[in-house]
């Protein structure tokens, strides 16, 4: 099939947004129109306790383009991101929130790019509007982290809002961790990958859902299922804690033999120097194995195909275990 006269799936997990929804809808709808392609908005509730349901299920009646899904409790964002990627049908994939931070606007935009040949399509955030001092030093900063301790790449300032060609998304689709960090998955998968860069507007109505309890959760899922860094540094600690302890030792054995401890005391800090450190290499080395576990744990594929001259359906040219 050409693109152009390919289908969009465009995916926008919502949660407890009743106010945005008309205006996200009309925003979308304006866009593709403008396009000229065809094209479907999913809609994934993730739980709302508003009026959001009933919303999608209404435009989901009124046009055919839309369908309403919702889920049966509150998963968290990344979870009903990757429902609306498992069920959409398009030849390629938009997903966006539904805020209006990440603007519709920028669809055409984004479709060029993979008209031109590109598998992954990411968004970069220059700015947000009303965004914090502190989000904004700590939002960097984890970015910094994340790419100095994993050897999965994340671009700095990159969001949900991306383009993804079908075979990208046939492999992104056998990635099933229940703890998911979507940008460092996308950023690992490969491909013909490029970046758009956007400034982020205000909200259109309401409050962000994504309080500073679900950031913390998010940062610690990326660095997680992204790296053993973490494990690999309690063995570090481990051994400096050993030489520490080796020069307390020292120490007190200086002063047993000055005569300036209490009886028993000198025991008991050698003993606790020299098992403490113990304790903190095995526990670090316990760590290591663990983390090897963990990543087996996750069944990712070994490896996959960008193409192959034999196969003609890129959703079978994924090689797996």
């Amino acid at each position: 099939m050409m693109k152009g006269d390919s289908m969009i799936s465009i995916i926008t997990p919502v949660y407890n947004e009743e106010e945005n929804i008309n205006c996200f809808y009309d925003a979308v709808t304006a866009v593709m129109k403008q396009v000229g392609m065809d094209y479907e908005l999913i809609y994934v509730n993730d739980g709302s306790r508003d009026g959001t349901e009933k919303e999608i299920s209404r435009l989901a009646a009124a046009d055919p383009h839309v369908r309403a899904v919702s889920l049966a409790r509150n998963f968290g964002h990344q979870i009903a991101l990757t429902c609306g990627m498992d069920l959409s049908s398009g030849d390629a994939i938009i997903t966006l929130d539904g805020d209006m931070q990440h603007p519709p606007a920028l669809i055409p935009a984004l479709i060029a790019r993979w008209q031109e040949g590109y598998d992954i399509v990411q968004t970069v955030r220059e700015t947000t509007e009303n965004a914090s001092l502190f989000k904004r030093v700590t939002s960097a900063a984890y970015y910094k982290l994340m790419n100095a301790i994993s050897a999965t790449p994340v671009v700095p300032g990159g969001s949900d809002f991306r383009l993804m060609d079908r075979k990208a998304l046939s492999v992104f689709r056998r990635f099933r961790e229940h703890s998911r960090f979507i940008r460092g998955i996308v950023g690992g998968l490969g491909f013909r990958q490029t970046t758009l860069s956007f400034k982020a507007p205000a909200r259109h109505a309401g409050t962000s859902k994504f309080s500073l309890r679900k950031m913390l959760h998010l940062a610690m899922d990326g660095i997680i299922t992204n790296s053993t860094v973490p494990l690999r540094l309690t063995f570090y600690i481990g051994f400096l804690g050993a030489f520490a302890g080796l020069l307390m030792i020292i120490y007190v054995c200086y002063c047993h033999i000055a005569g300036i401890t209490v009886p028993g005391w000198s025991t008991t800090v050698i003993l606790l120097a020299i098992f403490g450190s113990v304790n903190l290499m095995a526990l670090g080395i316990l760590g290591e194995y663990i983390g090897r576990i963990f990543e087996e744990t996750k069944q990712r594929p070994l490896y996959w195909l960008a193409s192959d001259s034999k196969e003609t359906e890129p959703d079978r040219s994924c090689t797996g275990r």
